[in-house]
């Protein structure tokens, strides 16, 4: 085998210059993408077995490679149809993401520019555009205007950096007033906060202390009171849920940020499903308190039409996530001695792809009451197929819906049933809608973000329970 270096005629700038080749590289994959951006009957698709596609895929790298059409067609033809399309009408399950055309043909854009989003020195037209979304974003959620943050990865990372901020500022605090450090630090949440919440708690090591909810799965101050009075100075923060995961519920906010007048307390709103309803004048009431988070996250790639992967994350006082966030290293110094606005400041991640951009193309294209008569579509269907799923003898609302997630149970199915009918609608590919569960109970949910879900489609999957 030769190595570069030995192979006559190598040309070591052959991928990066602009030839026969890579031009006609460049043709076949836009017009793939312009083929797949304005399908409008694109498959939903599903997963293949690993066996087949290890049959199928297996050795496309190799020394002197497929070329592009060979891979191109290996991913249009195989690879490709083996990824459920998140955006398809009928996928229901988890929360689904709804790009625009224009965010997702932007995207394009982010790439083919070469735009870095680290730092205001390398990309500053690309984060002041970013801070355009960010700033109208904060003054929809009430923050003050010198609110501000960066979009990140995702909510994982979103919710994370933003208790590593809570973190470090109650540790100043502390400090502050000569006291001590707790022994182990708190977060409060409720039992039904997202499962990243965790997850963050473990990167960080420090405890979680749940608390319970109402019988309608949202979280109350009062509820809360007695963990902050109990753990004092330990907690570092209150997570607030806009719009839980499973059923989309919104915690009581307003009476929890009420605690924030007896206890010096940071409340975190994880809001990454949910909180876009805040754009929407019907459901807006349903996040009172949000103007007196300390900070908080929406994700964009799912109920603000954005491709993966975007979250905003805000805080009310960015100077204290700077503190927290800014990384120091010599080569880092020409930035960091600057005062412009370096979004890498303000998360754990130092790295990053300006991923706001399509969002704020999107919004700049379309206008905001798009955006809002959007949003409100979902409010609507979701109430119009639970009234229908309440007219049904065979279904069971669990609960009736606040945002746009409605969960029900089919009569006498067992976890069985679920999974069989599931199967079922996904190989018939009329849709994806996976089982769940709540309180030890089978169920089945939709989550409905797109504007292309129909009332019709949804009650032709009910049809199928019969």
């Amino acid at each position: 085998m030769t190595d570069a270096l030995s192979r006559p005629h190598a040309d070591p700038a052959r991928m990066h210059s602009v030839t026969p080749e890579t031009t006609a590289i460049v043709d076949m994959v836009l017009d793939y993408a312009r083929r797949r951006l304005l399908d409008t009957d694109t498959p939903l698709d599903k997963p293949m077995p690993p066996a087949e596609l290890r049959r199928l895929a297996s050795g496309s790298i190799s020394e002197d490679g497929l070329g592009g059409r060979r891979a191109l067609a290996l991913f249009e033809n195989v690879l490709a149809p083996a990824c459920l399309t998140i955006d398809h009408p009928g996928y229901l399950s988890f929360i689904p993401s709804a790009p625009t055309k224009a965010a997702s043909a932007f995207d394009l854009i982010v790439s083919a520019t070469a735009v870095y989003g680290g730092s205001w020195v390398e990309g500053s037209g690309a984060v002041f555009a970013e801070n355009e979304v960010l700033a109208f974003l904060a003054r929809e959620f009430g923050l003050p205007e010198s609110a501000g943050g960066v979009v990140v990865q995702g909510g994982t990372i979103g919710n994370l950096s933003a208790l590593v901020a809570a973190r470090d500022h109650a540790a100043r605090r502390l400090a502050d007033r000569g006291a001590a450090r707790p022994d182990r630090w708190v977060v409060v949440a409720s039992k039904e906060a997202h499962s990243s919440i965790a997850s963050a708690a473990r990167v960080m090591d420090v405890d979680v202390v749940t608390v319970a909810v109402d019988e309608t799965g949202a979280l109350h101050g009062d509820q809360v009171r007695p963990a902050l009075e109990q753990y004092g100075d330990a907690v570092i923060a209150v997570v607030a849920t806009g719009g839980s995961t499973n059923f989309g519920i919104v915690d009581d906010i307003a009476s929890i940020t009420a605690l924030k007048d007896e206890f010096d307390v940071w409340l975190h709103v994880d809001g990454a499903y949910g909180l876009a309803a805040a754009l929407a004048p019907s459901a807006r009431h349903r996040f009172a308190g949000i103007d007196r988070a300390d900070s908080l996250i929406v994700d964009p790639h799912k109920w603000l039409f954005t491709p993966f992967d975007a979250c905003v994350l805000l805080y009310r006082d960015p100077a204290i996530a700077r503190a927290a966030h800014t990384q120091h290293a010599e080569y880092l110094d020409t930035l960091n001695d600057r005062a412009e606005w370096n979004p890498s400041d303000y998360s754990i991640q130092l790295t990053r792809r300006p991923r706001g951009l399509p969002l704020w193309f999107s919004l700049a294209a379309f206008g905001a009451a798009a955006y809002r008569d959007a949003i409100e579509d979902s409010l609507s269907l979701a109430e119009r197929i639970a009234d229908e799923i309440r007219r049904r003898p065979e279904l069971r609302l669990v609960r009736d819906p606040q945002l746009s997630v409605v969960v029900f149970e089919r009569e006498g199915w067992d976890v069985s049933d679920y999974a069989a009918w599931s199967d079922r609608l996904l190989d018939e590919q009329r849709a994806f809608v996976v089982p769940s569960s709540h309180a030890g109970r089978p169920n089945t949910r939709f989550a409905i973000v797109s504007p292309r879900t129909s009332f019709e489609l949804l009650v032709g999957i009910l049809d199928t329970m019969r």
